[in-house]
């Protein structure tokens, strides 16, 4: 925590503090294909449905034109969700990047990009039901890319305990499940979520990180146009709505379900997929 202090302040002060704040990563280059996917997404049709049993995870397919949703089903619910190229698990869903270039939390036209060396958007945000949330008096806000996924290990720590189905755990069970990998091999490739309906923050004081009663309701969805055939992990948190603890059994919780949405090509015309990273992957390195 970084509420005491142990330095001195330095005698120029006024010179060091004080500076505006210039954006790292603007994002206006990034191509956007958000009004042809607003009215694509007019015309969607279901084609299939999953359903994630509480405190537990399940693997999904998403061809690459296709939308798909997180939606609420009976009471207020997290998710945490890993994507990953469907035929290459070594390109995955990159939050740290995501949130240089979009902020904390994400929502309609925001895109989720995948780790280096691919770097390109898997998925596009079409639409959010709780868009109207934005930021509360502390900061907070929902769909956050600053948490990484509740896991056995951080629990471990703070409560000496073994719990075994927090959203790190079930991610790499259902990826054990679909994918056929060994333990060691799925766990490795768990990475940081996107924490669906999460409503987050960081403290105004100490900076930490915080977590509230999500607003999600039965009804309310997340939804995604996929830009390359996707695999997608979903798993619902043993947090339930993340309002008062998670990683125990003392949390109500309930299911999410994912569904997945097609649309004739017709409505499409135009969309700039996103590519492969063109960098040359020399790194100064001379032959």
């Amino acid at each position: 925590m970084k509420t005491k202090k142990f330095s001195k302040k330095p005698k120029d002060l006024k010179e060091r503090v004080g500076t505006k704040p210039v954006v790292c990563y603007p994002n206006e280059n990034v191509n956007d294909n958000l009004k042809i996917l607003l009215e694509a997404r007019k015309h969607l049709k279901k084609i299939d449905e999953i359903i994630i049993p509480p405190r537990d995870a399940r693997t999904f397919i998403v061809k690459s034109n296709n939308f798909f949703r997180i939606e609420s089903l009976e009471g207020p619910q997290v998710g945490d969700l890993n994507l990953f190229q469907a035929d290459n698990l070594d390109e995955k869903f990159y939050s740290g990047k995501t949130r240089a270039l979009y902020g904390t939390h994400i929502s309609v036209g925001d895109k989720m990009f995948s780790s280096f060396p691919y770097f390109r958007s898997l998925a596009t945000i079409t639409w959010d039901t709780l868009d109207w949330y934005g930021y509360d008096e502390d900061g907070g806000s929902v769909h956050d890319v600053i948490g990484t996924r509740c896991d056995p290990y951080t629990s471990k720590l703070i409560s000496g305990k073994d719990y075994h189905y927090c959203c790190h755990s079930n991610l790499t069970r259902a990826l054990i499940k679909e994918k056929n990998l060994n333990k060691n091999d799925a766990e490795k490739i768990v990475h940081d979520v996107l924490n669906v309906f999460m409503l987050t923050g960081f403290t105004n004081d100490t900076k930490q990180y915080f977590m509230k009663s999500s607003p999600v309701r039965p009804g309310d969805f997340l939804e995604f146009f996929a830009e390359t055939d996707l695999l997608g992990v979903l798993s619902a948190c043993p947090g339930g709505d993340c309002g008062s603890e998670h990683s125990s059994d003392v949390a109500k919780c309930y299911p999410l379900k994912v569904s997945i949405w097609s649309v004739e090509k017709k409505y499409l015309d135009g969309i700039e997929f996103s590519k492969v990273s063109s960098y040359n992957r020399d790194h100064g390195l001379v032959d």
